[in-house]
């Protein structure tokens, strides 16, 4: 996978399809936490929740050939699990198919719980 300099360069490169849902996840990742800082860790987006935490401990997105993931961490995939049943889930992550809208206010909440775990560790 190439080096990409900045988000706006990974999400370019990246198929029309999921190019939309990559806006649409940076967008609700922005207005749950407007302090948001974007960083490239692991050669994709990624966001510091909160400056001067570990870059490893950010929510990450990427994208595949038919979804693109979102890593908001294993305890926040726990925690939501349920409103998640209906989507793909690994480790840490939930996979949004290219054909099913994004649970937006879903995602708003798990990213404001990422930042509150961040807080209190």
């Amino acid at each position: 996978m190439p080096i990409f300099k900045t988000v706006d360069d990974y999400i370019d490169s990246q198929p029309e399809k999921a190019q939309f849902i990559l806006h649409e996840l940076r967008s609700l990742i922005k207005e749950a936490v407007p302090e948001t800082i974007e960083i490239q860790n692991y050669k994709v987006p990624s966001f510091t929740l909160i400056p001067g935490t570990k870059p490893e401990q950010q929510l990450m997105i990427a994208a595949y050939s038919k979804y693109v993931s979102f890593y908001p961490y294993e305890a926040t995939i726990d925690h939501f699990s349920d409103e998640l049943k209906n989507f793909a889930l690994g480790k840490g992550t939930v996979k949004f198919p290219f054909d099913k809208p994004l649970p937006k206010e879903l995602i708003r909440r798990m990213v404001i719980f990422r930042k509150d775990e961040l807080l209190i560790k």
